[in-house]
């Protein structure tokens, strides 16, 4: 089949199957293809990382070029160019718009008006990845969670690099070999370097912190570096596994 489309809801879950779990998510106007439709399903796989897996099919829509992306932590999409008209659906951060016009500070789009503040042109990146990180501060966590509404470890890392215009996956475990060198496990960390665990990684804020979506607090926070690696030993993940330091963006 392979079909080029793109996500028309503000964030629909990847699954693994039909009716399976998740596996991580996709955003508003992200592109996709489309591998195969069964009975209201659609086999994608996502543009930005090769990710496949299972959505329903009334989530996708025709593919329309993106201008820009939402570079707020989420906005609000209304119904007129005027803030206290209806909002019609709130957008995460990195979700991709096509806008037409610009009127009163906002920015028209097909499924509304978008305040212009938020946006950013595609093709243009940000420059640090833990100041993209730090947008996420109080994010729920979400296991597979991608957006601003709840995200996971490997999600955060994600959406942060991608920001920044690195490639980067969507799963830890691949994320340890894509984004930068390995160190050694006594080298002084620092920011923007990772943490590697058994399923789990963490973004280096400075030598004495980490800045992570974890389910010990059930949210994107700072953690003090040191408590954090006794903790997550003690809770049985072990000890850091890897240490990798971004090559310069």
């Amino acid at each position: 089949m392979n079909t080029a489309a793109q996500i028309v809801v503000p964030v629909v879950n990847l699954l693994r199957r039909p009716d399976g779990p998740r596996d991580r998510q996709v955003l508003f106007g992200e592109t996709v293809m489309v591998l195969e439709d069964i009975d209201g399903w659609s086999h994608i796989q996502a543009d930005k990382d090769g990710y496949c897996g299972y959505v329903p099919s009334r989530s996708l829509g025709p593919l329309t070029l993106a201008t820009h992306w939402i570079s707020a932590p989420s906005s609000h999409v209304y119904a007129a160019p005027d803030i206290k008209s209806p909002d019609q659906m709130a957008l995460s951060f990195s979700s991709l718009v096509t806008v037409t016009s610009h009127a009163n500070g906002f920015a028209q789009t097909s499924n509304g008006y978008i305040p212009s503040t938020h946006l950013t042109p595609v093709g243009t990146y940000l420059s640090d990845p833990l100041e993209v990180a730090q947008l996420f501060m109080g994010t729920p966590y979400l296991w597979g969670g991608n957006s601003r509404f709840g995200i996971d470890c490997s999600g955060l890392v994600q959406v942060a690099f991608l920001a920044c215009g690195r490639d980067c996956p969507g799963d830890c475990v691949q994320q340890m070999d894509a984004i930068g060198a390995g160190l050694l496990n006594d080298t002084t960390p620092q920011r923007n370097d990772l943490l590697f665990f058994k399923g789990h990684v963490a973004m280096v804020f400075d030598q004495d912190t980490l800045l992570h979506a974890n389910a010990f607090h059930m949210a994107v926070s700072f953690e003090p570096l040191r408590s954090a690696l006794e903790r997550i030993e003690a809770q049985g993940d072990g000890k850091v596994i890897r240490h990798v330091r971004p090559t310069p963006i």
